[in-house]
């Protein structure tokens, strides 16, 4: 088996052809969340510049179609996740049932839901329900036994308690919409990946659950950004992207 590659094709094809049984340590997915719609958007926006919905054919599925995609791709990364395996699921309050339900019926067991409060969240347009600015990751884990590397967690924890000491880490991280240098863009200023995730997030997840020369997979691999940082922290890397456009993005990141 293959590791620090990036391939260009369906996850659930590579998962369960070019991927061995039981071989991965930790699983990071950012799934389609199902919300592309109209194409809004909000040019001159104050906040954070020129602001575009998620409008892609891939994150467009009748609620049936997304139950049986999900179904499929946690069954893919079932079969490769070693028995001592976390998997960490990004998703917003829009499709965390389904992750969830497909999770609990495969054995997983849930150890944590992390909220992740955007502190630079978009203002709500509508004006007619509150300001949506929270999405989760979910940990689930296979078996008994799992990484979880305690210490180093609070070692890079920027809380700390009221003496100065370190403080554990909790499950409700406070972090910005990705933005400024780490932010990758085109040419023409506009963002290239719609739902690129912070760095930080994927260290916190990288460096808490699995260990030097450990394997980092990631089925929805995007702009690259678990690649970057298993390859940063001296893990093995096995990154998945359909869409060649972001591929390249995904090279070009390693490559720097």
């Amino acid at each position: 088996m293959k590791t620090n590659i990036v391939y260009n094709d369906d996850c659930v094809k590579i998962l369960n052809s070019k991927i061995d049984k039981n071989s991965v340590d930790l699983i990071f997915a950012d799934p389609p969340y199902n919300l592309s719609g109209n194409g809004l958007k909000w040019k001159g926006n104050k906040t954070g510049g020129d602001w575009y919905m998620v409008d892609e054919a891939w994150d467009k599925m009748t609620a049936p179609e997304f139950l049986k995609f999900t179904r499929q791709w946690i069954g893919a990364c079932d079969r490769v996740l070693k028995s001592k395996g976390s998997i960490y699921i990004a998703c917003s309050y829009h499709n965390i049932s389904e992750s969830m339900l497909v999770l609990k019926q495969l054995g997983f067991k849930i150890n944590n839901i992390i909220t992740w409060y955007k502190t630079n969240a978009m203002p709500n347009m509508t004006k007619r329900i509150f300001t949506h600015s929270t999405e989760f990751v979910i940990w689930a884990v296979k078996g008994s036994g799992w990484t979880f590397n305690y210490e180093t967690l609070k070692d890079i924890n920027p809380e700390k308690q009221k003496n100065g000491n370190k403080k554990q880490m909790r499950d409700f991280w406070q972090m910005p919409l990705v933005q400024g240098k780490e932010r990758i863009r085109g040419e023409d200023g506009k963002a290239m990946h719609p739902t690129q995730k912070p760095e930080e997030m994927l260290k916190r997840i990288v460096l808490a659950s699995s260990n030097e020369k450990d394997t980092v997979l990631d089925p929805f691999a995007g702009s690259g950004t678990t690649a970057y940082i298993a390859k940063k922290y001296n893990r093995r890397y096995i990154a998945i992207e359909n869409s060649l456009e972001y591929l390249k993005i995904i090279e070009n990141r390693l490559k720097k």
